[in-house]
């Protein structure tokens, strides 16, 4: 199955989740009470579109920068942003130490691009490229969009969980009380369940916007070999306050700084001359092997945002 179809499988079933919990509700409240719940989520979610990108370039530290300031930076964002065939987005620079990119937007025309202060010397220039060219992709997907409006769907079945179960709601009728808080019980494991799924979203947009770098002409091992490096400065980054800003929002991020400690140890495996980079060679052999990740971190995995670096690159080996 294809990422895409996979992000659209995701979404059905996320929906039909919201739409049966809603059921529930409604057939305990009637189908007038329901009905304003329905649209108290409904608004709930075009808050969080309308808001998001403000939130996100705040907790980011976003800077925008014009052609003058960033020439180079402008000229491979509209580079890769005309061969993506979208609209060039808006740059911006992240104050932040920590060696990563993001994009974010309401839709394609408000797209934007952003690097962190602390990517910038460390990429060589297709290296770099390669990562725009994955932020790029984020926009193209319009996955960045889908993963907003689906992370609030959990947040939504806590709140109906909540309010079954704890906030009133059972004062209505006591003879009811019983299969409320079965609907409640039930939109409380639904909340776990949708939040590993949302989780599994992010990871398949990470794996597709990697596929979009390559389509849009940037060579595997350059995209591969960033996400080394950029593995690398994170598990050398020292900044905990920043660390400890960007965690509700890392999903946006190349990579998971937070998981660069494990991950370093990993990929050194695949640098066989230790220069510090992926080359075309090394991703060839990787290409030849079958990639041995631990029950451990499979596990680990289904609670993270990003894929384990390790099966990522392997999946950029498959591309080359």
């Amino acid at each position: 199955m294809g990422h895409q179809t996979k992000m659209w499988f995701l979404v059905a079933i996320l929906f039909a989740i919201l739409y049966g919990v809603f059921t529930g509700v409604g057939t305990y409240l009637g189908a007038g009470g329901a009905s304003s719940y329905i649209i108290l989520a409904f608004l709930f979610l075009g808050v969080q579109y309308l808001i998001g990108p403000m939130m996100v370039s705040a907790v980011m530290r976003v800077k925008w920068v014009s052609e003058e300031e960033e020439p180079e930076l402008h000229r491979m964002v509209g580079e890769l942003a005309e061969r993506a065939q979208i609209p060039k987005p808006k740059v911006g620079i992240s104050q932040l130490g920590i060696p990563n990119a993001f994009a974010f937007g309401r839709s394609i025309r408000d797209g934007r691009v952003c690097v962190t202060q602390g990517i910038r010397g460390l990429l060589k220039k297709d290296e770099l490229r390669a990562v725009l060219g994955h932020e790029i992709s984020h926009l193209k997907h319009r996955d960045m969009i889908v993963i907003t409006v689906l992370s609030a769907i959990p947040l939504i079945l806590y709140w109906i969980s909540w309010r079954l179960m704890w906030g009133g709601m059972l004062d209505r009728d006591r003879r009811d009380a019983g299969y409320a808080g079965l609907v409640g019980m039930a939109a409380f494991f639904l909340y776990l369940l949708t939040n590993l799924l949302v989780l599994y979203g992010s990871r398949i947009r990470e794996y597709y916007a990697d596929l979009g770098s390559v389509a849009l002409g940037n060579p595997p091992q350059q995209l591969a070999s960033a996400l080394y490096r950029l593995v690398y400065g994170s598990a050398k980054y020292r900044g905990q306050e920043d660390l400890k800003r960007v965690e509700g929002v890392k999903a946006f991020f190349l990579n998971d700084p937070s998981r660069a400690q494990f991950e370093i140890r990993e990929l050194s495996q695949i640098d066989r001359d230790m220069s510090g980079t992926i080359d075309a060679n090394e991703l060839m052999e990787l290409r030849q092997k079958k990639i041995k990740i631990s029950a451990a971190e499979r596990m680990m995995e289904l609670f993270t945002t990003h894929p384990n670096m390790l099966k990522r690159i392997g999946h950029l080996a498959s591309l080359s």
